[in-house]
């Protein structure tokens, strides 16, 4: 039986065991017991190891079922063959799986014939050689010929591993007495003197020497990316909005805006639309009368949507689709005031829409908004702010594309390059907000509104490299690429490194 005693016997015996595979077969040990025992004896200095690999072919599980099973599924099935039995009737019996592989072999070798009237199945040989549950058998201790090998490798029945063996010699401290290691030195024992009699376990100081990885959680690649994107924003004077409502009116986040009920993103296919509470209860009165004015009848130069507004469509419940809805109650709230003053708002949160989901596309999502409320505000200072925040994140290849919006004149959508799928990537939205959607609320003439809703998980695929959104979020998500993602400043040839990493 294996054990620390008997292996020390032996070295001093022989003085050395050259294959510790062959030395456990010989005396029928088990291999792993042995290793164990080894490590115990090495880490004492009682013995010194040298790992080997060597390449080895075993016999695979597929292979080993064939074993315990005492033959082939050929064999099973020709052995499983009665007369008068059917093709049906023998599946049966064997079961699908072994039939399935068995009977093919058993009509490729002419073992057996089918009549096609009746299906009956017969045997056409009154006994085989089952050569391949015995070369299998075997293996360890034949090795058949390469055509053989060829054949049980294109079965799956065998398969080629990487295999460790040790060779063991005498340590410094060998002995075949095992004393045992005190692993502390305490006050107790040095009081004594006890120390003087003790072996203690040698502690290993070297500098390569890493100690154990403390159990710890880790942060979100995009949580990550969220406080950056905040850390920028406070940085730029920005004050944050509060976003903790998900569930929103569609007069919040559509009416408010100008955008008429007739609009397509307010259909179910594009947006989610809550069945209980379905409406809203509470909306200011005076407001809402002036949007359902500015919606029929236009104000400011507009001639309106021209249709007949109904707040029933107002009053619909939904999840939001943009933080923007939190944008139109912070400006609601601002022209409320007694006197304006020029403001400067962020929001980073989630927004929901009834996207089909792909590789750059989610159904929930974040949504970056910031918005600037100033006298004299032009495009121009738009496009100065969006590409200072970006710069200040690492992002500097930006593009900005003429767009619509319903509540935005002029708008401008905002693009990226992406290294890893080589294209411009839309990672946000922009405009000045229209005085149909400002002048309801009550904010003072020549007050203008620049605003801008941008992605927080596409800026993150290109600052990463990360080529399918759905790794960032849900059961994709990969644990290793979290412990391993650094927030920093990358360089061009990095963020193209990782692509291909990815």
């Amino acid at each position: 039986m294996a054990s620390r005693e008997a292996l020390l016997n032996v070295l001093a015996q022989d003085g050395e065991i050259g294959d510790s595979r062959e030395f456990c077969k010989h005396l029928d040990w088990d291999h792993e017991v042995f290793v164990g025992i080894m490590k115990s004896l090495a880490s004492r200095q009682m013995i010194e190891v040298k790992e080997v690999s060597e390449n080895v072919t075993v016999v695979s599980a597929e292979g080993r079922e064939s074993v315990e099973a005492g033959g082939s599924p050929e064999y099973r099935v020709l052995s499983a063959i009665e007369p008068g039995i059917t093709k049906d009737e023998l599946q049966n019996k064997v079961g699908p799986k072994l039939f399935k592989i068995g009977f093919s072999y058993c009509m490729k070798n002419k073992w057996v014939a089918i009549a096609s009237d009746t299906n009956v199945v017969s045997k056409k040989v009154d006994a085989i050689s089952d050569d391949v549950y015995h070369l299998l058998k075997d293996l360890e201790h034949k090795q058949p010929s390469a055509e053989q090998l060829k054949a049980l490798k294109a079965r799956k029945l065998i398969e080629n591993v990487t295999r460790k063996k040790y060779s063991v010699i005498k340590g410094a401290e060998f002995s075949t007495e095992i004393r045992e290691l005190t692993t502390d030195l305490t006050a107790d024992i040095l009081n004594s003197g006890a120390w003087e009699k003790l072996a203690f376990k040698p502690y290993n100081f070297a500098r390569d020497v890493q100690g154990r990885k403390p159990d710890a959680g880790n942060l979100n690649t995009l949580l990550k990316m969220r406080t950056m994107y905040r850390e920028i924003f406070l940085e730029m004077g920005f004050e944050e909005m509060p976003t903790n409502n998900f569930v929103e009116s569609s007069f919040w986040n559509f009416d408010a805006l100008f955008q008429p009920q007739q609009h397509p993103a307010r259909d179910a296919h594009d947006t989610f639309f809550l069945s209980a509470p379905a409406e809203t209860l509470k909306l200011p009165a005076d407001y809402v009368a002036k949007v359902k004015d500015m919606h029929e009848n236009g104000g400011e130069g507009s001639i309106g949507w021209r249709y007949d507004w109904k707040e029933s469509e107002a009053k619909k419940n939904l999840l939001r689709t943009h933080t923007t809805a939190v944008s139109s109650r912070m400006l609601y709230a601002l022209a409320k005031e007694k006197e304006f003053s020029p403001k400067k708002f962020f929001s980073i949160d989630r927004v929901f829409r009834n996207e089909s989901l792909d590789a750059t596309h989610l159904a929930e999502f974040h949504q970056v908004e910031g918005l600037v409320a100033d006298y004299n505000l032009t495009l121009g200072n738009l496009m100065g702010i969006i590409r200072q925040f970006f710069e200040k994140l690492g992002i500097t290849k930006l593009k900005f594309k003429p767009a619509y919006n319903p509540y935005t004149e002029p708008s401008m959508e905002v693009f990226s390059w992406h290294e890893h799928h080589k294209k411009w990537l839309e990672i946000g939205n922009s405009g000045v907000f229209r005085p149909e959607m400002l002048r309801p609320m009550g904010l003072p003439k020549g007050v203008q509104v620049i605003a801008w809703g941008l992605s927080l998980e596409r800026p993150t695929m290109i600052k990463y490299g990360i080529s399918n959104i759905r790794t960032l979020v849900g059961y994709k998500l990969r644990i290793p690429k979290l412990q391993s993602a650094a927030i920093c400043r990358r360089s061009d040839k990095l963020v193209e490194k990782e692509a291909e990493e990815s």
